[in-house]
């Protein structure tokens, strides 16, 4: 494989000295901004009803130039490496106008600490080695269970090549492999039919990633959520206490507090925790981390699409706001320093604040502990699609497993369970903080100003005290 060094260079119509003097002019007049270089192979296959249903192989190239000038932002990209196409870029930013502030902002720190290693997902394996797989786990699932009505595997793999040119010759390089597998089984009693899904992924290595133990864990644990799907009762209403179970469940951390702890949000002030900087906001013992560090974790990078190397970011410290996730241009503005999380989905976005690795740190209570402590609420172990007002925090998220939770003992799983509230006020409701914080399996893709990117949450199991619930039960 072509290095990173050198593949928009030795592949394309571009010369790197002029590209580099390129830079220089082009941006030499602003205050911050860069040429961001992508080469990027995917591919996915969808495995559904006994054969192969899908199989997509997809390249990218291109370039982003932004030119940044005081609170201006002016952005132009192209697919085509070509010194014409940048040129074209370069009078379009041209426009970013008056505003500069002053010297171009430093170039971000240097880092040879990569997060992960450089093998493609995409060629690690042939193509009927994966379908093979497919077919395997496809046999392994609908063997284990009669009640099995239909089986889905789907597979998603990619290697993106980045590089980052500022003015004065800085440039930075990072090759990011990334890989999910994902399975869906239905099963049915009588006319009743329910799903349950599972998945799994990283940064790590394709055979590392990929393993028998790992995908029939995948298939037993979506097969074990289907048939509690099957017994599940309609869903209580009203308020009650909630206990949230570790992993996955910080998704609603993610969504309902995360997103209003980026930098823009607050630069504005349209975030539900502006202006509260140093201020406690959540109950003692509540510490969450933006961590981008993790080695092979789906969230992480070795740097951000700005060239920041990524960083371990503490937002929250025992109920008290102590920070924001930065990108460059909010940072600059609030008088902050960039921590590695402006990130953009491609060439054709322009960065902004992004989560990597969301999550809560580990409390002290056990988690039977726990579960032991409420008299009548939810158990919440995994959730679906939820919607969240970042101006206020409101948040509404469907529960896709949860049980009933009667005098300190798990019982009737129920269906249809819908958790109402707000990011602000939930986190004043934590009352109990497990002690076995976990990270999700590596299958979260977060989007904002519509653009998607890879992350990761994680949580401590939590008791939260009187949280409005919706539900479905007459």
């Amino acid at each position: 494989m072509t290095s990173t060094k050198d593949l928009f260079f030795d592949n394309s119509e571009l010369d790197r000295t002029r590209t580099t003097s390129f830079v220089d002019e082009a941006l030499g007049a602003c205050d911050d901004g860069e040429l961001f270089l992508e080469f990027k192979q995917s591919e996915s296959l969808v495995f559904d009803d006994g054969q192969l249903k899908s199989a997509n192989f997809d390249t990218q190239q291109g370039f982003g130039l932004r030119a940044v000038k005081g609170e201006t932002t002016a952005f132009a990209h192209s697919s085509t490496l070509s010194e014409a196409a940048l040129k074209r870029a370069g009078e379009n930013v041209s426009v970013a106008g008056s505003g500069k502030s002053g010297t171009f902002a430093d170039d971000p720190p240097r880092t040879n600490h990569s997060l992960y290693p450089d093998e493609s997902p995409v060629t690690a394996a042939d193509f009927s080695e994966k379908v093979a797989l497919m077919q395997e786990i496809d046999a392994y699932a609908r063997s284990l269970d009669s009640k099995i009505r239909q089986v889905s595997v789907s597979y998603a793999g990619e290697l993106q090549e980045i590089e980052i040119l500022r003015p004065g010759g800085f440039a930075t390089t990072d090759t990011r492999p990334l890989t999910r597998l994902n399975i869906s089984i239905m099963t049915g009693d009588g006319d009743r039919q329910e799903t349950g899904t599972y998945g799994f992924g990283g940064r790590g290595i394709y055979r590392d990633l990929i393993t028998i133990d790992n995908w029939q864990d995948a298939v037993n644990e979506a097969l074990r959520q289907s048939l509690v799907a099957l017994e599940s009762i309609p869903a209580p209403a009203g308020e009650m206490d909630i206990v949230l179970g570790p992993g996955w469940p910080g998704i609603l951390l993610h969504e309902a507090i995360g997103h209003g702890l980026e930098g823009d949000f607050n630069r504005k002030g349209s975030s539900a925790f502006a202006g509260l900087m140093g201020e406690q906001i959540a109950s003692k013992g509540v510490t969450v981390v933006d961590d981008g560090t993790l080695n092979d974790r789906r969230g992480s990078i070795s740097i951000d699409d700005e060239g920041t190397p990524s960083s371990c970011t503490t937002l929250i410290e025992d109920g008290i706001l102590t920070g924001y996730m930065q990108d460059r241009l909010n940072a600059r503005l609030m008088g902050q320093k960039p921590t590695g999380n402006g990130r953009r989905q491609s060439h054709a976005h322009a960065p902004i604040p992004r989560m990597t690795n969301t999550f809560m740190l580990a409390g002290d209570k056990e988690h039977d502990e726990i579960i032991a402590s409420v008299k009548h609420g939810l158990y919440a172990v995994s959730f679906g699609g939820g919607q969240v007002d970042i101006t206020n925090g409101n948040f509404v998220f469907s529960c896709t497993e949860s049980y009933m939770i009667e005098d300190g003992k798990i019982t009737s799983p129920v269906k249809g369970a819908t958790i109402i509230g707000s990011g602000a006020d939930a986190l004043t409701r934590i009352s109990m903080i497990g002690n076995n914080m976990q990270l999700d399996p590596g299958i979260g893709t977060c989007g904002k100003d519509g653009q998607g990117v890879p992350v990761g949450v994680g949580q401590p199991t939590l008791r939260l005290d009187q949280i409005t619930v919706g539900g479905t039960a007459g």
